[in-house]
């Protein structure tokens, strides 16, 4: 039996029902990503603060978005790689290994932001 595909706001409210449900498993089951979710939050008020404009306030906000983003889509590789099973193997190894690069890598871009702010802000 085949699926009705859903459209328009009914569609929209089941892929917001999905969102939350996913945020919630991150927040639940991710120690990091509360950690993350956290600098998130408080990066708000101090991009207000330290930034010089709206532009600025909107990427260093941003910058630490991205790291929350790719911390979900890390956790969805391992939730993948653990459903297939818990025998270990190289290449589940190396996808795992991969997605916590990523995740490291992706917060270079806050950090020299936000580095770069405070530059700018106090010594400049």
């Amino acid at each position: 039996m085949e699926k009705k595909k859903l459209s328009g706001l009914p569609r929209l409210a089941a892929a917001s029902r999905n969102s939350l449900a996913g945020f919630r498993d991150a927040w639940r089951g991710e120690e990091a990503f509360r950690i993350e979710f956290t600098l998130f939050l408080l990066s708000i008020p101090a991009a207000i603060w330290i930034a010089r404009d709206a532009l600025h306030v909107a990427l260093l906000i941003g910058s630490v978005l991205l790291i929350l983003i790719v911390e979900v889509l890390n956790t969805a590789i391992e939730a993948a790689i653990d459903r297939i099973g818990p025998e270990r193997h190289e290449l589940s190894r190396m996808a795992k290994d991969m997605g916590s690069l990523a995740v490291a890598l992706s917060a270079l871009v806050p950090g020299l932001l936000w580095l770069a702010a405070l530059y700018e802000k106090f010594l400049a």
